[in-house]
């Protein structure tokens, strides 16, 4: 049985965990609204309980000690799960929840489809922003984020919303001019927008057609997929998609897809917090909305 009594007060900790995001005591005592004497002290006395420097101090500032960086990975999922368990006893834990997405996700389905979710759960409130980057759940506020990758993510838990997959998808009218695509390799006739994403090699080895070359193409990358369908639909090129997030596109005859040939890269789209959160209930609900719209994209 773990002996309370010997735990450190919290304010240290709280000091702690802060100087140790911020790897140094003045900024830490600016967002602490404290002194740097003050903070210096408070990180003297945890030194003291543990009986090892916690930090190593450095002419610009100072670093975590190998017990320190321990220490502070520990305090920080600790201090998640008292900040969780506060909000819930005061009644305000389901009042926001804050979303961080990528593009394409929030605009092809998150926009889409969350007033079925806050209709089903008028008592939450959400925040959404859109970012291509992966979120400081400690430092930014945000409570879950949709991501792109492999579901790795250090210290966060992932919940996977569907597989990535892809294929080329283009205007009717682009496919019109010459003469419709009725063969993988018509494609190679058209302009390939951002002819250096991985997926076109993935994709065209699929279909058979290895030894194909698309480094003469002309160099372009749109990053979101939004930015990327917008050229395609433009009749700029012909893009590699993930035909979940363009039905719309597709069902009006803005985009076709040729082939009933996809591929997957072994990535996905993921719901991520920080492991510390897993038992909130107001992600709870949010992870089990986002399982039931999203089943149909998991077939």
């Amino acid at each position: 049985m773990v002996d309370r009594a010997n735990l450190p007060p919290l304010a240290a900790i709280r000091v702690f965990e802060e100087a140790a995001r911020c790897k140094n005591f003045t900024l830490a005592a600016d967002k602490l609204g404290m002194t740097q004497a003050a903070v210096s002290y408070q990180i003297k006395i945890l030194e003291e309980r543990v009986g090892a420097p916690l930090f190593i101090r450095e002419a610009r500032g100072v670093s975590l000690s190998d017990i320190g960086g321990a220490f502070a990975e520990k305090a920080t999922e600790a201090l998640n799960i008292l900040s969780d368990a506060f909000a819930e006893a005061k009644g305000i834990s389901q009042q926001t929840l804050a979303i961080s997405v990528i593009p394409t996700f929030a605009t092809n389905f998150l926009a889409q489809k969350l007033g079925g979710f806050q209709m089903e759960n008028p008592n939450i409130a959400v925040r959404v922003e859109v970012s291509e980057s992966l979120v400081d759940f400690s430092a930014s506020g945000f409570d879950v984020a949709v991501r792109g990758g492999q579901g790795n993510w250090r210290g966060l838990a992932s919940h996977l919303l569907i597989p990535t997959r892809f294929t080329p998808m283009l205007s009717p009218d682009l496919a019109d001019t010459i003469g419709g695509i009725h063969r993988p390799e018509d494609l190679l006739r058209l302009h390939i927008l951002s002819p250096a994403d991985p997926w076109w090699n993935r994709w065209i080895a699929a279909a058979g057609l290895e030894g194909t070359d698309l480094t003469g193409e002309v160099r372009q990358h749109f990053g979101p997929q939004v930015l990327e369908a917008s050229a395609a639909i433009a009749g700029q090129g012909v893009a590699m998609l993930t035909p979940a997030f363009f039905q719309d596109e597709l069902t009006s005859g803005r985009l076709i897809q040729p082939f009933g040939l996809t591929c997957e890269d072994g990535s996905g789209y993921w719901l991520v917090f920080p492991e510390s959160h897993r038992h909130s209930q107001k992600i709870r609900t949010f992870r089990k909305w986002l399982d039931i719209e999203t089943q149909d994209w998991r077939s």
